[in-house]
């Protein structure tokens, strides 16, 4: 986005761990507004003031922090704490805190505090030119505003990222809307072959941003910028005066029958090769797009194709050892296919494909990197076979760095013998709450313990028997969890009591029993 002014004044930050200190903060910074300060810093400071608990979840039999500040203002006879609920009936993000505001701001003035003089201009904006720069490609696209007051002319400037559905990332207040449009025009010829600018109505305008500030506003932890909170309450003022906005595009989900029609038509192009790792990654990037732009799931763009690459190395999709030579031209056979059939101009497929190549390239560093963690304390082995053994064996034994364990989501060394006992737990949700709670015990607890034994064995490679018996059952078609339950209860088997509340097992015993299992 192009550089824009920021609000004239920030909002004090809580003083005092308490929300009354908080609320004495906020009718603080009002009180210093004066008796008549420019419209625009009344709107800033609202909408700064409700950005400070944007993100904060609210418990159903909990009171919203918005209607107890209206509760707290409400009790005030002050000049602030009339600015402050003048501001709020016309900026707060619901129906219900603008009503009350209304009434509070009744009742304070019922007591004799004049009604401040600028209350009529609050969100009293004149509707100009909508404006929309992008890329060629339609990953993402900055969506210029115009409105007036007073003969003044501001900007609503925001980030459209469709790359996630549309959502909005960024959006802010700009002092001189004219610039912003001069730098799009510039941008838009210096690059036109992959830079596109257009004029859009209000409506489309008004549709774009209602249905991205909600689909951003219900994602948790959503990535958007530092200023996203301290605009959205003016944004969602300024955008009710546009008109009604355009119908929002429906969309249906793409049936399997569908997708795979397209994975066919892909294969069928002569682009690819017709295997089955090829048809395994076309089915990844339509089920990605599907799922990420439903509305446009075959759209191909950069940004699109390094979120799905992200994905991949993310470890969201369980990817064959025998499939990973397959990537580099699957993804490129499909850049190719998916680019003639949206007509992209030549320039801009030369510019995808380069951009994905390098995609590729640091796929393939980071996945290195990512493997890094796997090879501690094998730096004595030369014998590439015998790496690559040791990998497979650590993988086995845990297949990730990443996990969740109660909210918290973590990326964890797994050489490290209590982060890989977190990696165990991680892979168990439904004993989480009784872990917790110190509940956890009898057999669950007992079982969890063993494998977590049997992960270090593995890692370990001590005993050997282990992963020969991993090995032996992976060849007779068991699956990992099974494998995991066969070695628990031979592990479990050889436990004998060794003092109070201590197990023990003979380890050559433990070696007999896993040699006979198959």
């Amino acid at each position: 986005m192009s550089p824009v002014s920021r609000a004239r004044k920030k909002a004090a930050q809580p003083s005092t761990p308490s929300v009354t200190g908080l609320f004495k903060d906020v009718l603080r910074d009002f009180s210093t507004l004066g008796a008549e300060p420019e419209v625009l810093d009344v709107e800033l400071l609202t909408s700064e003031v409700l950005g400070q608990w944007w993100e904060i979840e609210v418990e159903e039999d909990e009171t919203p922090l918005g209607m107890e500040l209206i509760a707290f203002a409400e009790r005030k006879i002050t000049p602030a704490a009339a600015a402050l609920l003048a501001g709020l009936r016309v900026f707060a993000e619901t129906d219900e805190e603008r009503e009350a505001a209304a009434a509070a701001l009744n009742t304070v003035l019922g007591r004799g505090i004049p009604e401040p003089e600028w209350v009529a201009d609050l969100a009293a904006v004149t509707v100009g030119d909508c404006w929309r720069t992008g890329d060629v490609f339609g990953d993402e696209s900055s969506l210029l505003c115009v409105f007036s007051r007073g003969g003044v002319e501001h900007g609503l400037l925001a980030l459209v990222d469709f790359t996630e559905g549309g959502r909005i990332r960024d959006v802010v207040v700009v002092d001189k809307p004219q610039d912003v449009l001069a730098e799009m025009r510039q941008q838009a010829a210096d690059d036109p072959d992959l830079v596109t600018l257009e004029r859009v109505l209000p409506e489309r305008a008004h549709q774009l941003l209602a249905d991205g500030l909600a689909a951003t506003d219900v994602v948790e932890e959503p990535d958007v910028s530092e200023d996203y909170a301290r605009f959205h309450a003016l944004a969602l003022a300024w955008i009710r005066t546009l008109p009604a906005p355009e119908p929002s595009p429906e969309v249906t989900e793409w049936p399997e029958q569908v997708r795979e029609e397209v994975v066919a038509d892909f294969v069928g192009s002569g682009l690819v090769e017709d295997t089955e790792a090829t048809r395994f990654y076309a089915r990844l990037l339509v089920d990605h797009g599907c799922e990420t732009e439903p509305g446009s799931p075959l759209r191909v763009g950069p940004e699109k194709l390094a979120r799905f690459l992200e994905s991949l190395l993310d470890g969201e999709f369980e990817v064959d050892e025998a499939y990973e030579s397959a990537l580099e031209p699957a993804l490129l056979g499909w850049v190719t296919w998916a680019a003639g059939r949206a007509g992209l101009p030549e320039a801009a497929r030369v510019a995808l494909l380069e951009s994905t190549t390098e995609f590729l390239e640091e796929f393939a560093q980071d996945e290195d990197s990512a493997l890094d963690v796997y090879f501690d304390g094998s730096e004595g082995i030369e014998d590439p076979a015998e790496l690559a053994e040791a990998l497979e064996r650590r993988m086995f034994a845990v297949p990730t760095v990443y996990t969740e364990i109660g909210d918290e989501e973590l990326e964890l060394e797994p050489a490290d013998p209590e982060q890989r006992r977190l990696l165990v737990i991680g892979e168990h949700p439904e004993y989480h709450e009784a872990l917790a709670e110190e509940t956890f015990d009898g057999e669950p607890r007992m079982r969890l313990a063993l494998k977590t034994t049997i992960v270090d064995q593995l890692w370990a490679d001590e005993p050997a028997e282990v992963w020969q018996a991993v090995r032996r059952l992976t060849e007779a078609g068991q699956e990992r969890d099974e494998i995991f339950d066969r070695l628990v209860d031979t592990l479990a088997a050889q436990l004998v009591e060794a003092g109070e509340h201590e197990m023990d097992y003979d380890v050559d015993d433990y070696r007999k029993a896993l040699d006979e299992l198959s």
